[in-house]
């Protein structure tokens, strides 16, 4: 999809306050107040940096950059911070088996990773904060992964630990069985099956059991298979019994879930392309199971990276801070469950010592901070 291509760029990566600047100006991006603005007559937005750079008509040079530490506002050498907290910010050169990303190959997962980072608020996992108020489970699972493996999964623990309820009510208040072995994933990233949620999970499972597999609604249709995936991913991640089975039978849904069963595909043809193109989190999902080759280009030098088209419900209003063609256009960007489905995608095909197809423990990552 070729998205809106107004020059901008979202600041504020994790529990920081969060800014965009667009076009000489510096705003609030929560509540869209302006905070600052500037005449620039050269401009430069470098993605993989986490940098704008401009100059004025007066010769002036502003910089803003992000790193580990915070957000800093420079003017001709003097610096001054905008928000701080602290993250990890890998490199992407190596730091794991195998051989180091190239340059170009580090540049996209840099910036994938911070179109993950910048959807965190008040230490929620969002898909997108400026059009989303509360995490989906089936979103934060792929972005909570996404933070486990760079080091970063602190920065959501403490929602994850307040979890207490089995669904997250997402679709239209529907209770999604897909979300009680994503709800039993996150609880055992950072606790264990004592978590008193788990309990709630297992005597809600009951409700959707069909002999030895899960089934029920999920995105307004039945995945059995990719349902009962999750729930044994679940189980088996908490170190609790599994006596259930997953069904043989078609579910377009089964190559969503990649990190284990890998050998039950879905039995039917892959996504349609127009599905692919308003929903690209699924392609990327999809070759991730199957080991196929990237679903879409994807350049460094593009910002943002990520995206999902409303097909359903109201428009994604929020994104008129940043150009009313994305409302109108029905689009969201960046979001953070396909720049997770692509960084993991990247970090399992590109380097085969990286590949994590299961849970190993508690806060653990793979990738180090430079």
């Amino acid at each position: 999809m070729k998205l809106p291509h107004p020059p901008f760029f979202l600041f504020g990566m994790g529990n920081r306050r969060k800014f965009l600047y667009k076009s000489g100006v510096l705003y609030d991006a929560m509540t869209g107040d302006m905070l600052r603005s500037w005449k620039p007559i050269h401009e430069h937005i470098i993605p993989h940096e986490y940098t704008v750079k401009w100059q004025t008509r007066e010769g002036k040079t502003y910089t803003i950059r992000e790193d580990e530490t915070g957000v800093c506002l420079m003017v001709e050498g003097t610096q001054t911070w905008l928000t701080g907290n602290p993250l990890q910010l890998p490199d992407f050169k190596g730091g794991g088996p195998g051989e180091p990303f190239g340059n170009s190959h580090a540049h996209i997962l840099k910036v994938l990773l911070h179109e993950v980072l910048v959807n965190i608020v008040d230490g929620k996992p969002l898909a997108n904060f400026l059009v989303r108020d509360a995490p989906a489970y089936r979103d934060a699972t792929i972005i909570c992964e996404a933070l486990r493996r760079t080091g970063n999964l602190g920065l959501v623990k403490d929602w994850i630990l307040s979890l207490a309820e089995p669904f997250d009510l997402a679709r239209q208040g529907e209770r999604e069985p897909d979300n009680l072995g994503q709800a039993l994933y996150l609880i055992s990233m950072v606790s264990d099956r004592e978590h008193p949620l788990v309990a709630r999970i297992l005597e809600q499972a009951d409700a959707f059991r069909r002999t030895d597999y899960l089934a029920g609604r999920t995105d307004g249709a039945e995945h059995p298979v990719y349902q009962t995936k999750w729930f044994k991913f679940g189980l088996k991640s908490l170190g609790l019994p599994d006596d259930f089975h997953i069904p043989v039978s078609f579910d377009s849904y089964a190559p969503v879930f990649w990190m284990d069963y890998r050998d039950v595909s879905n039995g039917g043809p892959p996504f349609t392309e127009k599905l692919k193109e308003s929903n690209p989190s699924l392609a990327w999902a999809e070759a991730h199971f199957h080991g196929w080759d990237p679903p879409m280009h994807v350049a460094a030098k593009n910002y943002p990276l990520s995206w999902e088209q409303h097909s359903e419900g109201d428009p994604p209003y929020g994104m008129s801070l940043v150009a009313p063609e994305f409302v109108d256009r029905r689009i969201a960007a960046p979001q953070a469950r396909h720049a997770a489905e692509m960084l993991l995608y990247f970090l399992d095909h590109a380097q085969p010592g990286f590949r994590d197809h299961g849970h190993h423990g508690r806060d653990e990552h793979f990738l180090h901070a430079h």
